[in-house]
């Protein structure tokens, strides 16, 4: 009755004990909800301990529509679970990659900076991981199983089932290659900005020393200075400084400063 086990397989007798992860993407949410899904399987019986989302209704409905799957004993019904927990994890996995391809547009749009989605989503896909992952090793065991619970005609379905498993890991495992290259995109993206910003602003501020540099020298008050007593000397220094400012401007503009 005690949850949080990683996904394995105990044999107990004739008693075999499966633990898988279940996941199911959360689209407005943007999160994996993982729940764990205890197996007891014997000759006789099937029990399933459940915690969190793990229903088992299209399990029993598919099960009850193919009488030659249920021929097989109690192990086909293990294989049919294990089936359908795989079947989750890649629609978990579409959903996801709808997101994944969001970032990827907002990384590279204008004013936005996804970091803490993009966080948010890397800790979402190692939980993926971590529950979808180390199911492989539990499905190999099954598929060397020899008894009555697992017999040998089980086999290449639960081959299938660690077929479409590694799908999902080669799948969780690009999620992840790619979030890491878009942190580093975004991460690159906002350093540009902000370089972008300081030369949009070292240009500004050399503009505006120009007209500052001047007003100081003549706010000096010496009786002694250059054009000072000239009727012309005033909109003669305005014209000056403002052909300056016009000059910086179209150089700073030419370099893509501005």
């Amino acid at each position: 009755m005690r949850a949080h086990q990683r996904p394995k397989v105990e044999e107990y007798g004739e008693t075999i004990h499966v633990v898988v992860k279940t996941a199911r993407y959360v689209d407005p949410k943007e999160v994996i909800e993982v729940g764990e899904l205890s197996v007891f399987v014997a000759p006789g019986f099937v029990i399933t301990v459940r915690h969190g989302n793990a229903d088992l209704a299209k399990v029993r409905e598919r099960l009850e529509g193919r009488p030659d799957l249920l021929e097989k004993g109690p192990g086909a019904v293990l294989y049919a679970i294990c089936d359908h927990v795989v079947d989750r994890y890649m629609e978990a996995g579409h959903g996801f990659d709808e997101d994944v391809r969001e970032v990827e547009l907002q990384v590279f749009g204008e004013g936005q900076n996804p970091t803490e989605r993009i966080y948010k989503l890397e800790r979402e896909v190692l939980e993926f991981q971590a529950a979808a992952v180390p199911l492989g090793e539990a499905l190999e065991e099954l598929c060397r199983a020899e008894g009555t619970v697992i017999p040998q005609a089980l086999h290449e379905y639960f081959r299938d089932v660690e077929d479409h498993l590694r799908r999902v890991a080669t799948r969780i495992e690009n999620f992840r290659q790619l979030l890491d290259s878009a942190l580093e995109a975004n991460l690159t993206q906002v350093s540009m900005r902000q370089n972008e910003d300081m030369r949009k602003i070292s240009a500004w501020v050399a503009i505006a020393a120009v007209p500052t540099m001047v007003a100081g020298i003549y706010g000096m008050n010496f009786e002694t200075m250059p054009e000072l007593e000239w009727r012309f000397g005033y909109p003669t220094v305005l014209a000056v400084v403002l052909a300056i400012c016009v000059f910086l401007y179209w150089r700073f503009k030419r370099a893509g400063w501005l």
